[in-house]
C-alpha cells in the first residue's frame, strides 16, 4: 500500500506535481501553508515540508521554518523537508526541530521518492552535511549513547563511503550495515533534539550566539523565540 502524504508548499507546480511524478506516494492534501494542514488534519503517514513558504502571494503570519516544522510535528504527524536550502546548520535545526528527515530539491525525482518513503515507513534521513556535523559532535564526546561499531560507521558515513566500502572494512554485509545506519540516524536525530545552542557551539568552536537564528528550543503562533544556555531570549 502506498503511503498516504500530505504536501505543502508555495509553488503550485510542486504541489500539482509531485502526485503524478512520484506515483509511490499518494498525495492525499496539497496546500500552501501549514495551516491548512493543521486546519483540515488530514490523515496522512508523511507530510513533505517546503522549508521557506513566504511570498507576495502568502497571507502574512503564515509559518515557516522552524516553527512549520514543530507545528506539524505537534500534530502528531512525520516531516520531511524538501529544500533548496543547503546551510548545514540551518538542515541540522530542522532535524533538531522534530524532522524526520531532509532532502534537497536539486535531487533527481526517484531519489526524492525514495528517501520520502523511506522517511513515511519510519526512516530517519539526516543529509551528508549534517552527518559531518554529528560525527564531530560524536567525536568530541557531546553525543556518547554509541557503540564503538555504531562510531565506526559514523566515521565512515560522514566521509562519503558507501556501505560497499564501509562493509569490506568493516567486515560485515552490506544489508547489516543498513540496519545499524537506520538505528543510529534516528538514536542522533532524538540525542540532536536534546542539545542546546550552547552545547552545540562550544563543541564545535563557535562563536555564542552563531546558532541561535537556527536553533530552536520553543515556538508561539506569533513570534520565534530562541533561548540560550543562559535562558536570554531573542525575537527575530
Amino acid at each position: 500500500m502506498r503511503p498516504a502524504v500530505a504536501v505543502v508548499d508555495d509553488a503550485s507546480l510542486i504541489r500539482d506535481s509531485i502526485g503524478l511524478l512520484m506515483p509511490g506516494l499518494d498525495v492525499v492534501f496539497a496546500a500552501a501553508t501549514v495551516e491548512e494542514v493543521v486546519r483540515a488534519r488530514p490523515r496522512a503517514d508523511l507530510v513533505v515540508l517546503d522549508l521557506h513558504l513566504t511570498n507576495l502571494d502568502q497571507p502574512p503570519g503564515v509559518r515557516q521554518g522552524i516553527a512549520a516544522i514543530r507545528a506539524l510535528t505537534g500534530c502528531g504527524y512525520r516531516v520531511c523537508v524538501y529544500t533548496q536550502e543547503e546551510r548545514r546548520f540551518v538542515l541540522a535545526a530542522c532535524i533538531a526541530a522534530g524532522a524526520a528527515g531532509v532532502a534537497a530539491k536539486a535531487l533527481p525525482t526517484a531519489r526524492a521518492e525514495q528517501l520520502f518513503l523511506e522517511v513515511a515507513t519510519g526512516g530517519t534521513v539526516v543529509p551528508q552535511p549534517v552527518v559531518g556535523i554529528l560525527e564531530v559532535l560524536v567525536r568530541r564526546d557531546c553525543i556518547t549513547l554509541l557503540s564503538e561499531r555504531q562510531r565506526q560507521l559514523l566515521h565512515g558515513r560522514a566521509r562519503g563511503l558507501s556501505y560497499a566500502q564501509l562493509a569490506k572494512r568493516l567486515y560485515v554485509s552490506e544489508s547489516t550495515l543498513r540496519g545499524y545506519w537506520l538505528d543510529l540516524t534516528r538514536s542522533l536525530s532524538e540525542s540532536l533534539r536534546n542539545l542546546t545552542p550552547g552545547e552545540i557551539e562550544h563543541t564545535l568552536g563557535l562563536a555564542p550566539g552563531d546558532l541561535l537564528e537556527f536553533w530552536s528550543s520553543e515556538t508561539t503562533d506569533t513570534a520565534h523565540w530562541w533561548r540560550t544556555g543562559a535562558g536570554t531570549q531573542h525575537t527575530l
